[in-house]
């Protein structure tokens, strides 16, 4: 069951939105969404939420399917009997035992200068 807190916007079981989704709040999808969702905030598709679309989020936990890239500015987690198919690009990625995923993962980090100097 996923967690809902104040200021979450929720897209419920029998509601399909067709087009971009953007916005400043935290997201629940329960239904269905095609086109795009850019957030400065977290998403979670619930178990019966359907996402195809490419994912511009800050984080993101897939407990339902996920069909497109998603790119995360802190992590992605795809919770056992999740579907994501697409690539990921986010500093933390974890896919749970029993969770299905197909895509490549890129975690390439931006290191501070201090802890490169070892590493020339």
């Amino acid at each position: 069951m996923a967690t809902v807190t104040a200021g979450t916007c929720i897209i419920g079981p029998n509601i399909a939105v067709r087009g971009t989704v953007s916005g400043e709040e935290d997201l629940l999808v329960e239904g269905r969404v095609e086109g795009g969702i850019s957030l400065a905030g977290h998403l979670t598709v619930a178990d019966q939420g359907i996402v195809e679309a490419n994912l511009e989020v800050e984080s993101v936990v897939v407990m339902g399917e996920v069909v497109g890239d998603i790119d995360a500015s802190q992590s992605v987690t795809i919770e056992p009997g999740a579907r994501v198919t697409g690539n990921i690009r986010a500093p933390r990625v974890i896919i749970r035992d029993g969770a299905y995923f197909d895509g490549s993962v890129d975690m390439e980090l931006s290191l501070p200068d201090h802890l490169l100097k070892g590493r020339r």
